[in-house]
C-alpha cells in the first residue's frame, strides 16, 4: 500500500523531529491526543465553515502527527496496548470529522445534496474497512488486503477538498468517487479475504 511504501521517505523526516520530542519529555500519547484534536478542530471549524482549502491543509498537518507518535513509541522501546487502542480511536475520530464537516458545508451554504451523500457513503464505506479488518485480527485471522487503506483515504478526501477551495472544478466530485468506488472494493477484497483465512474453522463456545 501507499502508506508501506513511502515510510523509508517519511522517516528521514519523522524520525529525526521523533528524536527531538523524545528528549523533551513528549509521549506518544500526548502526539495522538494532539493529532486527534487538531484535525477535528480543524475539520470541524473550518471545513464545516466553507474555508475548505485551509480547513484541508491544517488537517494534513495534524493527521501527519500521526506519524510522530509510532516513531516516538519506537524510541522509547515500543507502544503500549492502550497507545494502540487511543491510536486506533483519534484516527476514527479524525475521519469522521472530516466527511462529518463535509456533510456539514454541503447540506447547507454549500448545498449539493450530491456530495452530502456521496462523502457519506464514504464515511460508512471507511468504517467498515476498518472494522472488518479489527474484527478479523481479533478472530486470530490476517487482513491486509484493500485498494485503499486509511492513508489513500486521507489524500483523496484532503486533496480534493483542498482542490476545491482553490476553485478546481469537480475536484471534491472525482476524489469522493474514487473514493467510494476503491473503498467499496476494499471491503469486498476483506470479505474475501477472511473467508479465505477462515476456511470452514467455527468460533468455540
Amino acid at each position: 500500500m501507499l502508506g508501506v511504501n513511502a515510510r523509508p521517505v517519511v522517516a528521514k523526516v519523522v524520525n529525526p523531529l521523533a528524536a527531538r520530542l523524545a528528549r523533551a519529555g513528549v509521549t506518544p500519547d500526548m502526539v495522538t491526543v494532539t493529532g486527534t484534536v487538531g484535525a477535528v478542530a480543524a475539520a470541524m471549524g473550518l471545513i464545516a465553515t466553507g474555508h475548505l482549502f485551509w480547513g484541508a491543509f491544517a488537517v494534513t498537518v495534524f493527521v501527519l502527527l500521526d506519524m510522530l507518535d509510532g516513531a516516538l513509541a519506537r524510541l522509547r522501546g515500543g507502544g503500549t496496548v492502550f497507545g494502540a487502542v487511543l491510536d486506533s480511536t483519534g484516527d476514527r475520530a479524525a475521519d469522521a470529522a472530516i466527511f462529518g464537516a463535509l456533510v456539514w458545508w454541503y447540506a447547507g451554504s454549500g448545498d449539493n445534496r450530491l456530495l452530502v451523500l456521496l462523502a457519506l457513503v464514504c464515511l460508512v464505506l471507511g468504517v467498515l474497512t476498518s472494522y472488518i479488518k479489527a474484527r478479523a485480527e481479533g478472530m486470530g485471522l490476517s487482513c491486509d488486503v484493500g485498494v485503499v487503506e486509511r492513508t489513500e483515504r486521507l489524500i483523496l478526501v484532503l486533496v480534493g477538498t483542498g482542490f476545491t477551495g482553490l476553485q478546481i472544478p469537480y475536484a471534491v466530485h472525482v476524489a469522493l468517487w474514487v473514493l467510494l468506488v476503491g473503498s467499496a472494493i476494499t471491503v469486498g477484497q476483506r470479505v474475501l479475504a477472511v473467508k479465505r483465512a477462515a476456511g470452514g474453522r467455527g468460533i468455540a463456545s
